[in-house]
């Protein structure tokens, strides 16, 4: 009996100090980590989230870039830190679904593991690629392109911001499934890439929408297609790949998670959850992540947590196909 009262009264006292560790959190400054350089898509979605965190916490909300490898240099910093929720992820398709295999095929070991270091918490953002053309190229929609690349087999050339990135990988996906073969010529980063698709010296290029955007609607550069499973609200008259070229389920969409280490205490998983799914629901959050081409999501733990194991599978599959290591 008294063995029964102390287990009851054991987890009364765990649960009690849930709930109070969750109504207490935070009570110091959070950190959100962006392993990528400052004025990019990831960096731009931590510090319009950070900002709304701010106000509701009463507390600061710091973005520390900590860029280098891909994403894995700042991804491996959150995987080793205290699992109190101070110190949070805003990881990326790149660093928690593509790295695993790039690094696997490349033979080398990624320094963290994206499901088993990780407690993920919302997804808050998804950016879809777009494919895009030089206005010079003769094709008007996305059969047009797949039967010019099949009648030039290796005389197209597919720009990409580097080797192994969500951009050379969504080129990889439309290959594999389409059956075309195009040169990959890999840059460092979108700008020099764009800069030649805008000269007409590469043909094609699945980029991010963010940094497309501006070209597309200045008439520079054709969009054919996004490469997500609904339109985006920024091109709501450019189909989907699904819808232009009949590829069904064709997903390559960018996206943006907050993740904490391991072991983090679910009431406090849930509780910043909770707080960024408040606050992706206001129509000024809403009008700002338009403005990016994003689209807010704000998913469960367990929702999210499925989609990373899903993305994983996804890109492992790509990676294996195109043969991409890293540089």
């Amino acid at each position: 009996m008294n063995r029964a009262l102390g287990g009851i009264l054991f987890l009364t006292m765990a649960l009690l100090s849930g709930s109070v560790t969750a109504q207490s959190y935070p009570s110091r400054p959070v950190r959100i980590v962006v392993p990528f350089p400052a004025g990019g898509t990831t960096d731009i979605v931590a510090r319009l989230i950070g900002v709304e965190l701010q106000r509701t916490w009463g507390q600061p909300v710091v973005v520390e870039n900590r860029a280098g490898a891909g994403g894995s240099i700042g991804a491996d910093v959150v995987a080793k830190s205290p699992n109190d929720g101070y110190t949070l992820l805003m990881g990326t398709v790149g660093t928690l679904s593509i790295n695993l295999a790039l690094y696997a095929q490349s033979g080398n070991k990624l320094p963290y593991h994206p499901v088993n270091d990780f407690a993920p918490i919302t997804n808050v953002a998804a950016v879809p690629n777009v494919m895009v053309v030089p206005t010079s190229l003769p094709v008007t929609n996305v059969k047009e392109f797949i039967a010019l690349a099949k009648s030039r087999p290796g005389g197209l050339n597919m720009a990409s911001s580097g080797n192994g990135t969500s951009i050379h990988l969504t080129g990889e996906l439309f290959k594999s499934l389409t059956q075309t073969f195009m040169v990959h010529l890999p840059y460092r980063g979108s700008a020099p890439a764009l800069q030649d698709l805008l000269a007409g010296s590469t043909q094609v290029m699945f980029d991010n929408l963010t940094s497309s955007l501006p070209h597309i609607r200045s008439g520079k550069l054709k969009a054919l297609a996004v490469t997500s499973t609904v339109r985006s609200p920024a091109l709501p008259n450019v189909p989907t790949m699904e819808e232009a070229a009949g590829l069904k389920g064709f997903d390559a969409t960018a996206w943006f998670g907050l993740l904490a280490p391991a072991g983090t205490p679910r009431e406090i998983v849930n509780k910043i959850r909770n707080d960024v799914a408040k606050a992706l629901e206001s129509a000024e959050m809403r009008e700002r992540f338009s403005g990016q081409g994003a689209l807010p999501v704000g998913d469960t733990p367990e929702q999210f947590a499925a989609y990373i194991r899903n993305e994983i599978d996804k890109w492992t599959r790509v990676v294996k196909f195109s043969g991409a290591k890293i540089d």
